[in-house]
């Protein structure tokens, strides 16, 4: 008997096993595919919200739009004299939260102040101020590098929580805020020159008492 050589599979199901070339026109095609796929392609940093999505909270950017355009002329525009507020805090310290404060919700109150006293030795951060008429209560202005709080995002009076996406936008706002505020007011003050001598001061105060108030400063020069 003679064997029959093995049967061959059909056709259609025959497999390739050396390495897969593309023809010219083949090549061609994918090249075109490609470079129309890159073309359409969007590409989005980090900040950038996908289409349907709220953009990314970019605290420095708010920072800088809102310190020295609006934040600085509201205190100003609303200082209570510290002496003032002082008092009217002693009295009743509710109805001058009402009255010469802000505060969003149930929080503390914060106020603009105003002040002229004469400056003592900074410590910790602190200057210290005396001030005629403030009795035994206890002035200082906050001169870095670290600021803390959120005295001058609360008392500009129109910066609300509803505004915001969440809390923490609402926070990285605050110290924006205060590192503009660094920038702009701390950062070419020579502190060391103003011990002894008068000082005029406007900022923005959340006491927790009226016998303590630590005042974040928008402006600190010499009192004429």
């Amino acid at each position: 008997m003679t064997a029959e050589p093995p049967a061959r599979p059909p056709a259609g199901n025959a497999r390739r096993t050396g390495p897969i070339t593309l023809g010219r026109g083949s090549l061609i095609a994918l090249v075109v595919v490609v470079a129309a796929m890159l073309a359409t392609t969007t590409y989005r940093s980090d900040s950038q919200a996908a289409p349907g999505q709220a953009a990314r909270f970019d605290a420095a950017q708010y920072g800088a739009d809102t310190y020295k355009s609006k934040v600085v002329p509201a205190i100003r525009k609303n200082a209570v004299d510290i002496v003032t507020l002082l008092k009217a805090l002693t009295a009743d310290s509710a109805a001058a939260g009402k009255k010469y404060g802000h505060r969003d919700g149930t929080g503390l109150y914060s106020f603009a102040v105003t002040l002229t006293g004469t400056a003592g030795k900074a410590t910790s951060g602190l200057l210290p101020i005396t001030v005629p008429g403030t009795g035994k209560a206890r002035v200082s202005v906050q001169i870095g590098p670290a600021v803390n709080g959120t005295a001058l995002r609360d008392a500009a009076g129109f910066i609300k929580f509803g505004q915001f996406v969440n809390q923490v936008d609402y926070a990285d706002a605050g110290t924006a805020l205060n590192n503009q505020m660094k920038a702009t007011v701390l950062a070419d003050l020579d502190v060391a020159a103003l011990q002894g001598k008068k000082v005029t001061v406007v900022g923005a105060t959340s006491p927790l008492s009226a016998d303590l108030l630590t005042i974040t400063p928008i402006s600190i020069e010499p009192a004429p």
